[in-house]
């Protein structure tokens, strides 16, 4: 009961804060037309581990980058028995941020492909990171901090984190920019990250009202355009700079978290629940085995047999019993009545479920 408690508590401490009426910026509610960042990928190896690369004979593509690599240095090996262990196959993946600048340093994150044990202490080499069309945007070198450890014994091995994958801060240079205007637009798209007809009408109103002429007008539920040329701002830059720390109070739909890992439940307050009785109980089925071993008379040609034995049994426990959840039903309300009939979190959960089937549950449902 002492962590249901604790379920309950955290419910009713969101619940609070999202009922309060909170202004937020319109910079935290949209993403604007353009300002968007790239992924970036590539591939490469990770030297200098101490016997924890890839296997050769199980990643061959690691002994062909590898020795593509010492050809491009000048070194040929065509024809050798090359086993190094210290070496791993790589993808090197990064997101290249918005308005970014050559010459400029993004962070960088490392996973094995291979059969590698740990990339801890290796050193990635120079790994070109391509877009999706094709061209390189950056390269990455450097040293890798692995996520995790590993050891191993004789007879035993242990494992904390991911040791096969890692990050490299900075890692990565800008070699080439998004060629891409913002100055150049005349008209901005702002999407709404939670698309709600309210809200967006919201930002509009807001908007206008600030400028004082109509610029802005809501597209659909997702979408507000505005006007740059009509706000008098000299560019689209300072259009943006003057609206986006505008206050709005966004609209929240009613919504049911529940994540069946831990048994969390969070409700919004804004859920409502129509009239419905709920009946909980539970069932605990017990089968035991007591086989009996049957042993032939002596001097005898016969063999042991063995009679199998089996119980079993039905139990009810716990607190069963019906509760009536009346029409228009709050959060409060709710979570009082399931309290009242001695429910665990995971029984909750199935209440929640089988509820929101019976169509009783007036909100989006979502399960982790």
């Amino acid at each position: 009961m002492t962590r249901f408690l604790a379920h309950l508590i955290l419910a009713f401490a969101l619940a609070a804060t999202a009922g309060a009426a909170q202004d937020v910026r319109i910079k935290d509610l949209v993403e604007f037309d353009g300002v968007r960042g790239n992924d970036l990928v590539g591939y490469g190896l990770v030297v200098g581990l101490n016997g924890t690369g890839d296997g050769i004979r199980n990643a061959p593509f690691t002994e062909e980058i590898m020795t593509n690599l010492l050809e491009r240095l000048g070194v040929n090996i065509s024809g050798e028995q090359f086993r190094p262990q210290n070496v791993a196959a790589v993808l090197v993946t990064s997101t290249l941020p918005p308005f970014a600048r050559a010459g400029g340093r993004i962070d960088v994150t490392v996973s094995a492909i291979g059969d590698a044990d740990s990339l801890l202490g290796g050193t990635l080499i120079m790994t070109p990171l391509t877009a999706a069309d094709g061209q390189i945007y950056a390269v990455a070198q450097g040293t890798v901090l692995a996520g995790g450890v590993s050891a191993q014994g004789e007879a035993a091995s242990v494992v904390q984190g991911v040791p096969t994958a890692g990050s490299i801060p900075a890692g990565a240079r800008i070699e080439r920019e998004i060629d891409f205007s913002f100055s150049d637009l005349q008209r901005i798209r702002l999407a709404l990250r939670e698309p709600d007809f309210t809200t967006a009408l919201r930002i509009e109103s807001v908007i206008n009202a600030d400028i004082g002429r109509p610029v802005a007008l809501m597209q659909d539920a997702g979408t507000v355009e505005l006007n740059v040329a009509a706000t008098g701002a000299i560019s689209a830059a300072h259009a943006i700079s003057r609206i986006e720390n505008l206050a709005v109070d966004p609209e929240l739909r009613a919504r049911v978290i529940v994540d069946q890992r831990s048994g969390t439940i969070v409700m919004g307050e804004d859920v409502r629940i129509s009239r419905v009785a709920v009946s909980q109980g539970n069932l605990t089925l017990r089968i035991e085995e007591a086989p009996l071993v049957v042993q032939p008379s002596p001097f005898s040609d016969g063999e042991s047999i063995v009679v199998p034995r089996s119980s079993a049994s039905i139990e009810e426990s716990g607190q069963p019993g019906m509760a009536d959840i009346p029409g228009g039903t709050s959060l409060s309300d709710v979570i009082a009545g399931l309290n009242a009939l001695g429910v665990s979190p995971r029984d909750m959960i199935d209440i929640l479920k089988t509820i929101k089937a019976a169509g009783a549950l007036h909100a989006e449902f979502v399960v982790q």
